[in-house]
């Protein structure tokens, strides 16, 4: 508790500091911190109390965003873990498919909006394509990873016992594959929540990218910062809840076979 406390009061400290700069500075382009509250609660927090304070801004711009960033980032990582596992798996497979899965992580996704554009037109196909093509490569990869560094005693013991396959694949090697999956959603999950604001960028009228596009277009500083603070809130809550998962997931693995905690699960 005495750690978690004192994050938080260098957090506060650091909030302080940059009230104290802004001010000082008086830059139209960078509001002091008092000033995007300000512009949140009106944005976000001002509505009638049957909508627990909730304004329809919300309702048309900051929900349906986060629905295409979990609807694209659930279907990748569907689609991820099952193709990782099956061609961590089996070695003549992966060995076809590598060059094909080099050259398309090497394309990088915002490039691909003016493809996908032609192809969905404007609208939540698109931007689903476009989350979903962006953060695929990193769940697949280590599926991929996880899949092949199955323990070969599990392996042999399994084959011993004829274990069918599909309580083969969910017995042994998912659980053995879960930190390096887990590794990759996380890094999924941050991705999905960039390119879920550029895919807002173009012809959308709605989500939260969208919403900061027009805010700076109307020289609107407090609202595009309060925007911009909104998308760092949205992406600690998502990572702290999916490391609650995580922890769950691999609590009955001994820790020194569980993946080294990165940055983000010390600071949660």
């Amino acid at each position: 508790m005495s750690r978690f406390l004192q994050r938080w009061a260098v957090f506060a400290g650091l909030v302080v500091v940059w009230e104290l700069l802004t001010w000082y500075a008086d830059d139209t382009f960078f509001p002091r911190p008092t000033m995007i509250v300000v512009a949140a609660h009106d944005l976000w927090f001002s509505g009638p109390a049957g909508d627990l304070f909730l304004t329809d801004t919300v309702f048309d711009h900051v929900f349906p965003s986060i629905g295409r960033l979990l609807v694209g980032w659930g279907v990748a990582a569907v689609v991820g873990i099952s193709l990782g596992v099956a061609l961590g798996r089996s070695a003549a497979a992966a060995e076809y498919a590598g060059p094909l899965l080099t050259f398309m992580r090497s394309i990088p996704p915002p490039l691909l909006v003016p493809v996908f554009l032609l192809v969905f037109s404007v609208g939540t196909t698109m931007q689903l394509a476009t989350i979903i093509f962006g953060v695929l490569w990193p769940i697949l990869l280590n599926s991929i990873d996880g899949a092949r560094s199955v323990d070969a005693t599990k392996f042999e013991t399994s084959a011993v016992f004829r274990i069918p396959k599909p309580q083969w694949i969910l017995g042994v090697v998912l659980p053995s594959a879960a930190p390096k999956i887990f590794a990759g959603l996380r890094v999924s999950l941050s991705l999905s929540l960039v390119l879920m604001v550029v895919s807002e960028l173009v012809g959308t009228d709605n989500g939260i990218g969208s919403q900061l596009l027009v805010a700076q277009r109307e020289f609107d500083f407090p609202d595009m910062w309060a925007g911009i603070i909104l998308l760092g809130v949205l992406g600690y809550a998502l990572n702290t809840v999916l490391l609650f998962f995580e922890r769950k997931a691999l609590a009955w693995q001994p820790k020194q076979e569980r993946t080294p905690a990165t940055v983000e699960e010390k600071a949660v």
